[in-house]
């Protein structure tokens, strides 16, 4: 009898020793997730062309948090000239985007990264004579766009999409440079990259496109 009880004993040990070390494993691997997962900040260039109008570029920055949804949620913000763009050295009308953004990016880790984003902000266009003060030219703006991002082995990011804007104008009762269908390319810098975890995060996204 004292045999069997003996063996009960060494039997439990056994499985607390089992069941604490799986938690010093589950403990550690959550630890290790934590860490790998870093903010991101990334900061570039943007092009833009509205369909049947004005090419307007730019730059644009965009942010995620490590404790909120990591590399899934961005905010942003950018600014779109066509200052920079059709209007430069031109006499086309000089316009003005700024907006703000949130951005819902899916599959992490992977390379090829679908996204959904909503925009909002200011548009102004500057019609170049006093005698156009009478047209409207300025507007709130509404937007939205649906697009892909490319995730290289580097901290470059290379994101096109095709959006809608959703408050347009005519020249009457809004601006008339203001045209609903308009599509970008951004190519920005991730400027929070870490060495260490990028290179476990390229090893994954070899393995995931």
């Amino acid at each position: 009898m004292a045999g069997v009880n003996k063996s009960l004993t060494h039997a439990k040990n056994d499985t607390m020793k089992k069941g604490i070390y799986l938690m010093i494993m589950l403990a550690g691997a959550g630890l290790s997730c934590a860490n790998a997962q870093s903010s991101v900040l990334d900061l570039g260039v943007r092009l833009q062309k509205t369909v049947n109008l004005y090419s307007e570029n730019g730059i644009a920055v965009s942010y995620s948090d490590k404790g909120l949804l990591a590399d899934r949620l961005y905010f942003g913000a950018s600014y779109a000239t066509s200052r920079l763009g059709t209007a430069f050295h031109s006499n086309a009308i000089k316009q003005d985007n700024y907006l703000v953004s949130a951005a819902w990016f899916f599959r992490r880790d992977h390379v090829i990264r679908p996204f959904v984003r909503a925009n909002g902000g200011y548009f102004s266009a500057s019609y170049g004579g006093k005698i156009f003060d009478v047209l409207p030219h300025s507007s709130p703006l509404l937007s939205s766009d649906l697009g892909i991002s490319f995730q290289t082995g580097l901290p470059v990011k290379i994101a096109t999409s095709l959006g809608y804007n959703f408050i347009t104008g005519n020249g009457l009762s809004g601006p008339g440079t203001l045209f609903p269908v308009f599509y970008q390319l951004t190519v920005s810098w991730n400027l929070f990259d870490h060495a260490k975890i990028n290179r476990h995060e390229r090893l994954a996204r070899k393995l995931k496109l």
